[in-house]
């Protein structure tokens, strides 16, 4: 069982890696504006995988397939 400040921690690493790689995905040189089509990432490492899983059991995260996951409402 996870803290509250663990989870805290977790779900701020995951919103900040998965903000990172949007933003890799829109970088581009191509002409015009481009939307990142990233919907899901696999978690960041230094987390155990049972945190993640209490973060789908809270809502904050769903799972999406094959070791990843992706926020459960946009923001």
């Amino acid at each position: 069982m996870a803290t509250e400040e663990e989870l805290k921690r977790a779900y701020k690493a995951f919103k900040k890696r998965l903000k990172l790689a949007r933003l890799d995905d829109e970088s581009g040189l191509s002409k015009g504006s481009k939307r990142s089509g990233i919907a899901g990432i696999t978690p960041p490492t230094g987390h155990p995988p049972g945190i993640w899983e209490e973060l789908v059991v809270q809502g904050k995260l769903k799972r999406e397939g094959a070791g990843t996951y992706s926020l459960a409402q946009e923001l």
